[in-house]
């Protein structure tokens, strides 16, 4: 018998399956990326283009007394942005699978232009990741969430290409955000952005700041959140963040998601992880009668279940109430 199909769709992309290689180091390397793609990653997404980088691309063209006008700079001076199309040229000729642009910033000026860019030089796609913490006392939800609808608008505005936002899980009404972002212009979202927590080291007394490695548990606040937003949202949903296993991916598609991420365990463990989840993943849908992904997706989200309070309120009730004191500790 045939094996189910793992083809899907996102952001406007048809993808050979829903696992995707998220930002990450490995998109500097377009060798590395070949080796992923030739694993049968279903799309890549690029290392992302720092706002901060092209700020001091600008910063240090004034010192040097250069012009600063998009066209002047990319003439005189190889900068971040240079850098990254060169990268994302040769992504797209040796990959073979779409390739998503990443920019991360926070503001709406400085990079509307760089967008552009990276669409001239062949994105499939873009995933904005606006990695913002707000800091300030001074500075209001409603202004946090003002920014990002700016940015989108802008977004929207400047790009003839689809893109996906990637965001924070701090946000109070999440579904209500979504849908005024996807009314200026978002065709999708990633979810969830990873803050790297920083650590204190006690013997040298200072800060440090280093990756945590991701495990499966991670994915659950992403599936918690995707099995509420099916059905709520018409853009696309990518799950980010822990997936180890094809049994980490086959529980996000069936809350809903129409793409998962995967990073870190990539980096640990190499390409050929990538071919071990696909397998499994078609594995198990043979297994259980699926012709196709799109069969399973979204079975678990939260308007085709008969108990949907499971994944609200009741949930939170039912782990206290279950809870029991381990025998061994409380002795």
């Amino acid at each position: 018998t045939d094996m189910p199909s793992l083809a899907t769709q996102y952001l406007g992309l048809k993808l050979a399956n829903p696992l995707i290689l998220g930002a990450s180091p490995l998109g500097r390397e377009p060798l590395l990326a070949q080796r992923v793609a030739d694993a049968g990653i279903g799309a890549i997404v690029m290392h992302s283009l720092f706002e901060e980088d092209l700020l001091e691309d600008v910063t240090q063209r004034q010192l040097l007394g250069l012009p600063t006008d998009p066209d002047s700079q990319r003439a005189l001076f190889r900068g971040s942005l240079d850098r990254y199309l060169k990268q994302l040229e040769k992504l797209k000729k040796s990959v073979g699978v779409p390739v998503i642009a990443s920019l991360n910033g926070v503001s709406a000026s400085g990079w509307m232009e760089q967008a552009k860019a990276l669409v001239d030089a062949g994105a499939d796609a873009l995933e904005l990741n606006v990695y913002y913490l707000a800091a300030s006392p001074a500075e209001s939800s409603t202004a946090v969430e003002a920014r990002y609808i700016e940015l989108v608008r802008q977004l929207r505005a400047t790009l003839r290409i689809p893109f996906a936002v990637k965001l924070s899980s701090q946000f109070t009404a999440l579904p209500h955000f979504l849908r005024r972002l996807e009314a200026e212009g978002a065709s999708g979202f990633v979810l969830f952005n990873r803050f790297y927590q920083p650590d204190i080291d006690l013997n040298g007394v200072r800060l440090i700041h280093r990756p945590i490695r991701s495990r499966s548990e991670d994915v659950l606040m992403a599936l918690h959140w995707i099995a509420m937003l099916r059905g709520r949202i018409n853009g696309g949903l990518s799950a980010s963040g822990g997936v180890q296993h094809a049994d980490d991916v086959l529980k996000l598609l069936l809350a809903g998601a129409d793409t998962v991420q995967i990073v870190g365990a990539v980096l640990n463990e190499g390409p050929g992880l990538v071919s071990d989840i696909l397998a499994g993943v078609g594995e198990w849908l043979d297994a259980h009668g699926y012709d196709s992904v799109a069969d399973l997706r979204g079975r678990f989200s939260e308007n085709r279940i008969s108990d949907p309070g499971a994944y609200e309120r009741i949930h939170y009730r039912g782990v206290l109430d279950n809870w029991r004191a381990p025998g061994e500790a409380w002795r």
